[in-house]
């Protein structure tokens, strides 16, 4: 069909500009939050907003709905948390898979100063969470201030232009790109349920099958796609996250295939899956006492963590290694621009709000993480912008 041109001119040009500026994901993440949140504490509507993405399909409250034969998720809000989800993963999985073939981690040298930030970046947080969570129920949480959100971290970056040197800039997207793949092991390893080895077995005899097309040089297809559901059906009833299947399939997608499937998933993961998990994941409604319910060791560990912990361990870990003349600092990049990236490395949004919704099976202790998120990332944005553009 042939549109007008005034359509193409008006609407579908400047949306396209908008899709393709890295700023977009930041501000429609942002707008969806703002969204849910407004309409989580709307008076009568609130609580009936909250309730929705609650909703059980079999009338229980268990995390899996029995239909038939099938065993899937019980919930719209577990449906985008273990299965769409599982989309925003594999498109994680694959940029990993690129970066370790092809890209900023391809080889010791380039990889050895983002590897190590990531891992300091990741260490540093846990260990201030559990300096203020140590003998409480909430140690459970460790990870959450762990995460950083590639998104938002280099949308606040581009919005300082020229201040943030092209290197830093492609230091963060190394560095949130190892911290996904961290997240995810800590994920598999932690955040998973009873294990159920019937299951497990069936997920690895599909991984097996899927290596072997590869071995065959088997064109990625259908057939492929397929056994990609069913590794994701089975990793969803064998007790480790769901989502950790769309990490695995990415690795079986073949390294010529990559970037023409990055492309295609980019935008419906980026402005269709990721909005719907901030209006679910943030539909939270505010408790009359906010400030003493913010008051805890959960929200200091969390804030502490994300706004203090991200930038000391990954500025601290890179000094140790270019002190020791075992890497150097980004191009164009001084250590007062490095703590702005570490500043910024702070803004935990996506991943942190998802491993929220695992560590916490208690709502209210949920809400008060994902409050303490972002409150923490809003403060990491304005401070990672204010160094940067402050300094030189």
């Amino acid at each position: 069909m042939i549109l007008p041109k005034f359509v193409h001119t008006r609407l579908i040009h400047p949306l396209r500009q908008f899709i393709h500026d890295s700023r977009a994901i930041g501000i429609t993440l942002l707008v969806c939050t703002a969204v849910s949140l407004i309409a989580a504490n709307w008076g009568d509507w609130g609580e009936a907003y909250r309730s929705m993405w609650n909703i059980s399909f079999d009338g229980t409250n268990t995390h899996h709905a029995h239909l038939g034969y099938l065993s899937l998720p019980n919930s719209p809000l577990l449906i985008i948390n273990d299965a769409l989800m599982a989309a925003f993963f594999f498109l994680a999985g694959m940029e990993i898979k690129r970066e370790l073939v092809c890209g900023e981690l391809a080889s010791i040298k380039k990889s050895a100063l983002p590897v190590f930030g990531a891992i300091g970046g990741m260490l540093a947080p846990a260990l201030l969470f559990g300096l203020f969570n140590k003998g409480t129920p909430y140690m459970e949480g460790w990870a959450v201030p762990t995460a950083t959100d590639i998104a938002f971290t280099l949308g606040i970056a581009s919005l300082l232009g020229k201040r943030v040197p092209v290197a830093l800039k492609i230091f963060l997207t190394a560095l949130a790109i190892i911290d996904d793949l961290g997240a995810i092991v800590v994920i598999a390893l932690f955040y998973g349920g009873e294990i159920a080895i019937g299951y497990l077995i069936g997920a690895a005899s599909i991984i097996t099958l899927l290596w072997f097309l590869n071995k065959r040089k088997v064109s990625f297809g259908i057939i492929h796609w397929i056994l990609g559901i069913l590794l994701w059906y089975m990793m969803f009833n064998s007790g480790i996250h769901a989502t950790v299947a769309g990490v695995i399939f990415a690795f079986m997608v073949p390294v010529k295939n990559l970037e023409a499937y990055e492309l295609k998933f980019h935008t419906p993961v980026y402005f269709i899956i990721m909005p719907i998990f901030a209006l679910a994941n943030t539909a939270i409604g505010f408790p009359s006492d906010s400030l003493s319910a913010l008051n805890s060791s959960l929200s200091w560990g969390i804030i502490i963590g994300l706004c203090i912990g991200k930038p000391v361990g990954i500025t601290a870990a890179c000094y140790f290694l270019v002190s020791r003349k075992l890497a150097e600092l980004p191009s164009g990049t001084n250590w007062m621009k490095m703590i702005g990236g570490g500043l910024l490395a702070g803004i935990g949004f996506t991943m942190s709000i998802f491993i929220s919704t695992l560590a916490f099976s208690n709502p209210a202790e949920q809400d008060i993480a994902k409050i303490s998120v972002l409150l923490a990332s809003l403060i990491a944005m304005f401070a990672g912008y204010v160094w940067l553009r402050n300094c030189k």
